[in-house]
């Protein structure tokens, strides 16, 4: 799970969020970006919301697209391996 941040003023009574909802994140995840949350409601509205990603350094950022640190470790033991 992608750990994100609501804004300053924002939050899930705020956005009315129920339970029902589906979502999906845009943006490049970089060091501490503004990324979009995207709300979809089951009555097909669709919500924008901009949010932070808390992955704070590039290490992580590397760690969370690896899928976690065992899969990142496994990576940098198999490319130092092949070198």
């Amino acid at each position: 799970m992608l750990p994100l941040e609501f804004l300053p003023g924002t939050n899930r009574k705020t956005l009315r969020i129920d339970g029902t909802e589906t979502y999906d994140v845009v943006g490049e995840r970089t060091p501490r970006a503004t990324l979009t949350l995207v709300i979809h409601r089951r009555n097909g509205e669709r919500v924008d919301v901009p949010m932070l990603c808390r992955l704070d350094s590039d290490e992580e950022v590397s760690i969370y697209e690896a899928g976690g640190v065992l899969q990142r470790f496994a990576q940098d033991f198999l490319e130092h391996r092949a070198a």
